[in-house]
């Protein structure tokens, strides 16, 4: 399959803000607010979709508002970008309601993480390349206090198409927020940590697919409907994996990677690519580390397989984007990684 690329951003143009899950913003809003400040300093004209601000509610009608405003923002030919506000738990019971035919007819930068992965996923199997990075609440509102590189590579990332591009190292890392119930604490994160980077478990030289993947727990989400992936999607893709602040037991992880292995997606696919997780201390990462290993390896026998581990992506600030959909390489001798081809035209 070859996916349709979003037309990239330029000042002046306009971009949709939704809420496809949490109801942060209305909890929140001086942390969205804060986070707005970025796409307005860009040049952008926000256009705020109803669910941006809606109150929580769980009804079936709530569903379908939100599922609508994907769907009007996907339709409106003045919308040229869908930002995300917030993750949360339960944007899979609005993928029944959005317009298929709408959304592959109309390819533009969606954008989000964690519970957004449902969306994107879903979106990147109708054939439209999606974009796992930031969100308003969580990312963007917290920019001013992280590294100014990150601000660089998002913006690069959705204004500046590339034939080719390589991914920075940020150097530090963060592990959550200060209290958002604090007025104050609008745009600030934790203590800021050195980062050791991204290292190789296994596998050497060079290797190249195309990128798919998401939130670990939320794709179980996906799993069993047919909104998850046929067998045959696997192939030379470079699954990409992260886990929530819920932090998920490493016994989980091991569970979840072995249905993958049944599955048959590490025979098809090219490499694993795993985030650092959020809240893991330094015993438990390397513990994680050899159950990777031992799944991929041992259990499913690909000695081979290319795994790398504590990529700058996911829950831990600042994140890379990464876009499903886009070739990616990974040199495994240097423990870096290059997009091959533009992901916005």
């Amino acid at each position: 399959m070859r996916y349709k690329k979003p037309n990239r951003l330029k000042k002046g143009d306009t971009v949709a803000v939704v809420s496809p899950s949490w109801a942060g913003p209305s909890v929140f809003p001086h942390v969205y607010e804060n986070g707005l400040k970025v796409l307005e300093n860009w040049g952008l004209i926000v256009k705020e979709y109803p669910s941006a601000r809606m109150s929580s509610d769980p009804s079936l009608s709530n569903i379908k508002k939100r599922a609508k405003d994907i769907n009007d923002a996907f339709r409106n030919s003045d919308v040229k970008a869908i930002f995300v506000s917030v993750g949360g738990d339960d944007s899979v019971r609005i993928l029944p309601f959005l317009n298929a035919q709408v959304i592959a007819n109309n390819p533009k930068i969606i954008m989000g993480y964690s519970d957004t992965t449902t969306l994107l996923a879903y979106i990147n199997q109708l054939g439209l390349v999606t974009f796992n990075g930031p969100a308003i609440m969580a990312g963007f509102s917290q920019m001013e206090n992280l590294p100014k590189a990150f601000e660089s590579h998002v913006h690069d990332m959705l204004f500046k198409p590339s034939e080719s591009y390589t991914y920075p190292s940020f150097g530090v890392y963060c592990e959550g927020y200060m209290d958002w119930g604090n007025v104050e604490n609008a745009g600030k994160t934790n203590t800021l940590k050195l980062d050791s980077g991204m290292h190789v478990v296994q596998g050497r030289g060079k290797v190249t697919g195309i990128l798919f993947g998401g939130c670990i727990e939320v794709l179980e989400f996906l799993k069993g409907t047919s909104y998850w992936p046929p067998v045959n999607y696997w192939e030379n893709k470079i699954l990409f994996l992260e886990t929530s602040e819920d932090k998920p037991s490493i016994k989980i992880i091991q569970r979840i990677l072995r249905n993958y292995g049944v599955q048959g997606v590490f025979a098809s696919a090219r490499a694993l690519i795993f985030a650092r997780p959020i809240f893991y201390s330094e015993k438990e990462k390397c513990e994680l580390e050899q159950v990777i290993k031992q799944v991929i390896s041992v259990e499913f026998g690909q000695p081979d397989f290319p795994i790398v581990i504590n990529a700058e992506f996911g829950h831990c600030d600042p994140q890379v984007v990464l876009p499903n959909g886009i070739q990616l390489e990974i040199d495994l001798n240097v423990s870096a990684i290059k997009l091959k081809e533009p992901c916005i035209i």
